[in-house]
């Protein structure tokens, strides 16, 4: 488990309590570049609250979303590529025994492109369908399964290196980090 407040949010128009997340990874990763902090804890916060709410988002979010004809098929499949991608990418900063390496700083501005494009990608092509085709009850009843799955990944301490580790083998295996894993990252 983590030291750092990542919120327990129970309810509220999931598209809030998504932003409010966003906004979080934001802080987390402004952390994670400052030699001041303690940033193994907060790669491992980091760590928590990336797959508790990827997993919320995948299991609740997406499929809603979709069944609500907000967004296609195709945005779905790729929130979900971009979440594996930023999973493969914190592997990458969990697997580094040191935090004031080289190493460590490439990982964490790798991290961070994967994770921003990410979130500007969603909060474009998701949040704004949502907020525009979803009705105020049923973006309130999202936020509360969203919010109950987010949390219960947390209690279960999901950022686990072990966890993330079968995750992004998970993704392997389906296919969704072929195109990452494939790029030319120079």
């Amino acid at each position: 488990m983590t030291n750092i407040d990542l919120g327990r949010p129970v309810q509220g128009d999931v598209v809030d309590v998504i932003l409010d997340d966003h906004r979080r990874f934001e802080a987390l990763l402004r952390d994670l570049r400052d030699s001041s902090q303690d940033r193994d804890a907060v790669r491992h916060a980091f760590a928590t609250l990336h797959v508790a709410h990827a997993e919320a988002e995948e299991k609740y979010v997406y499929p809603k979303l979709r069944r609500k004809h907000a967004v296609d098929e195709h945005e779905a499949e790729h929130g979900e590529e971009e979440h594996a991608e930023g999973n493969a990418a914190l592997l990458k900063v969990l697997e580094l025994k040191g935090t004031d390496t080289e190493a460590f700083a490439d990982a964490v501005e790798e991290l961070a492109r994967v994770v921003n494009h990410h979130l500007t990608e969603e909060e474009l092509t998701i949040l704004n369908p949502a907020r525009d085709e979803v009705g105020p009850q049923v973006r309130a009843d999202l936020g509360e399964q969203f919010c109950t799955e987010r949390n219960s990944q947390i209690d279960a301490d999901c950022g686990s290196i072990d966890n993330v580790r079968r995750i992004v083998s998970a993704a392997r295996k389906e296919g969704l980090l072929d195109e990452y894993e494939g790029r030319d990252d120079d």
